[in-house]
């Protein structure tokens, strides 16, 4: 399969880090991402790649995986981007729970396989700019966040969506690399949450996430800079009140809680332009990373 334009031959052996489900059906290559299909329940019906969804459209062409899935922003696995994928690869994502608590009529606890199978998954083709400036785009597959948090049955009177990372240090082997004291954490507000856009990933490229990428399940929300689409989730707390974040807590002057893209705001330093991660080329930064449509009324 080359949909993507990456021959098989180049793909990792996903079972490294998928050992997962009765749903994997097989494997090939051995370099640096996958090209293992992951199956349902019924295994004769394929789960990836997933339909795309046409809604969600580029004006540009989808970045090179192997670029993309090489050059990792995931500071508890390694501080040194291009190495992420190999120190990723033991990382165990099977079993894989989330915990949905806080503000909601009954806490909960959910395996990532049995929200898959309940919620489906479909394919979206979104951009995605790093506050660095630079820029990539990239195929999602998984299934909008609005479900999960109709699923958990917040009360009235949430308002914010906290999420937290993975805690497992022994497991990341830059978890005390840094200064920087974690598990992962952010948030977003209720009506962010809900917004069609907000959309909480399985998979990249037609097959589940590697590990480098935040397996099992990573929020995507493209409209706001990448470093609020935290990887690797293992909590959902609703709240009435609105919770910290991990960067603007770091440093409150630089990163805010909203962290919208917007060329107009120079912070950490200047967003008018960003460059296509792989390439040479530069483009104009555009508000909210080319979305307004779709979210500019949240924020009138």
């Amino acid at each position: 399969m080359q949909r993507y334009g990456v021959p098989g031959r180049d793909a990792t052996d996903e079972a490294l880090y998928l050992g997962r489900r009765t749903f994997l059906a097989g494997a090939a290559g051995a370099v640096a991402l996958g090209a293992v299909r992951a199956f349902a329940a019924d295994p004769k019906i394929p789960l990836y790649p997933a339909k795309r969804n046409p809604r969600y459209t580029l004006d540009r062409p989808i970045s090179d995986e192997n670029v993309v899935g090489r050059n990792n922003i995931f500071d508890e696995i390694s501080l040194n981007r291009q190495e992420v994928w190999k120190s990723a690869r033991n990382f165990v994502t099977t079993p894989w729970t989330i915990h949905l608590g806080g503000a909601v009529q009954k806490e909960k606890n959910i395996d990532v396989d049995e929200l898959v199978r309940r919620f489906g998954i479909e394919e979206r083709l979104y951009r995605h700019r790093c506050v660095e400036a630079w820029s990539m785009a990239v195929p999602w597959s998984g299934f909008p966040l609005k479900k999960l948090v109709d699923f958990a049955e917040p009360l009235s009177s949430a308002r914010y969506l906290r999420m937290i990372s993975f805690s497992c240090p022994e497991k990341a082997p830059g978890w005390y690399a840094s200064r920087r004291v974690f598990p992962y954490y952010e948030a977003l507000t209720l009506a962010e949450a809900t917004n069609e856009l907000a959309f909480l990933a399985t998979g990249i490229y037609g097959h589940p996430l590697p590990p480098q990428h935040g397996a099992p399940i990573r929020l995507a929300v493209p409209w706001k800079y990448g470093f609020k689409s935290i990887k690797s989730i293992v909590s959902l707390q609703f709240t009435v009140e609105r919770s910290g974040t991990f960067w603007s807590d770091l440093s409150p002057s630089k990163y805010g809680f909203e962290s919208n893209v917007d060329p107009r705001i120079p912070k950490p330093w200047p967003q008018e332009q960003e460059t296509l991660i792989g390439t040479s080329k530069t483009r104009k930064t555009l508000l909210y990373n080319g979305y307004a449509s779709f979210v500019a009324d949240l924020y009138r």
